[in-house]
């Protein structure tokens, strides 16, 4: 097994022992949240699929091909995770009756696959129902609801878990990333590497969320409106919003603070406007002065 894949380590041997029994079906859907390393294990379970030897250690053929990105029999749909369309699947289902070339068999995976319109799923819907033998198809999924029941019904589902908090914390310190990481963000991160790293990459930002929460009580309203309103980016606002209500609870648990938790039904507010399409600056602008008034006007009277 590949040593850097962190994680989901019994599916990953189930996955082989699939394998080496032979055992390998049609369709597989793997589902889970992003950023939790499905497509690096579909990307391992191909490779020992096509594999010529089936050993430990193989530096066949088939297994330098898939490895230098070269291989006959190989092919990923949508790498870039962007919508697809009924055209990239039927260009798709064109090769899929090529008998392979190198291995026995030839695998697909179709990455983001929730992110076929229902055209392409339907499309791809035949292929399913009457795969030629020697044919693998993986979809990768999070949202399992944006797949017809047609489609699921036809794959062997397999459900990937969360990454631990220690598998995260590797993860990082391999790519040197800085790992001083608060149990705050941790919660953030809800077990996806992917999700960690992209986080991690404006650590500054989501520091000045933490001094932004800590400083509601001790600033005037104007100061901490014009201050505050100068970390939120547009382009990450709602993982900056889903840390600020993970702030807002764990001050409020800590500190038996009501109005810290009342803070968090004005955070979803905005979430829910800001999914709305409602004006974004507005948006915001009025979180914030409800956010300093529930903290100091609402309890003067405490």
């Amino acid at each position: 097994m590949n040593n850097k894949i962190k994680g989901n380590l019994k599916i990953r041997q189930e996955l082989k022992n699939i394998v080496l029994n032979k055992n390998t079906l049609h369709s597989y859907l793997f589902l889970g949240e992003d950023g939790i390393g499905k497509k690096e294990i579909a990307f391992e379970f191909a490779k020992n699929i096509l594999c010529l030897t089936k050993n430990e250690e193989c530096n066949c053929k088939s297994c330098i091909c898939f490895e230098t990105n070269n291989h006959p029999d190989f092919q990923i749909i949508n790498e870039e995770g962007e919508n697809i369309k009924i055209n990239t699947i039927r260009e798709m289902i064109q090769t899929v009756y090529e008998k392979p070339i190198l291995s026995e068999k030839k695998v697909y995976i179709i990455n983001d696959s929730d992110k076929m319109t229902k055209e392409a799923q339907n499309s791809l819907l035949k292929t399913l129902e009457e795969p030629p033998e020697y044919i693998v198809i993986i979809l990768i999924a999070s949202n399992t609801d944006l797949i017809l029941n047609t489609i699921k019904s036809r794959c062997t589902k397999i459900v990937f878990e969360k990454l631990s908090n220690e598998e995260i914390f590797q993860i990082t310190k391999e790519k040197n990333i800085s790992t001083e990481i608060s149990t705050d963000m941790y919660e953030l991160f809800d077990g996806s590497a992917g999700k960690a790293l992209r986080i991690l990459e404006k650590k500054d930002t989501y520091n000045q969320l933490e001094e932004f929460i800590n400083s509601i009580e001790n600033i005037d309203k104007l100061v901490f409106f014009t201050e505050s309103k100068k970390i939120f980016d547009k382009e990450y606002i709602n993982e900056m919003l889903e840390y600020i209500n993970v702030l807002l609870f764990n001050y409020g648990q800590k500190n038996r603070n009501i109005h810290y938790l009342n803070c968090m039904n004005i955070v979803q507010q905005t979430i829910n406007r800001l999914k709305s399409n409602c004006n974004f600056d507005m948006s915001i602008d009025n979180m914030l002065f409800k956010l300093w008034e529930e903290v100091n006007e609402d309890n003067s009277g405490d």
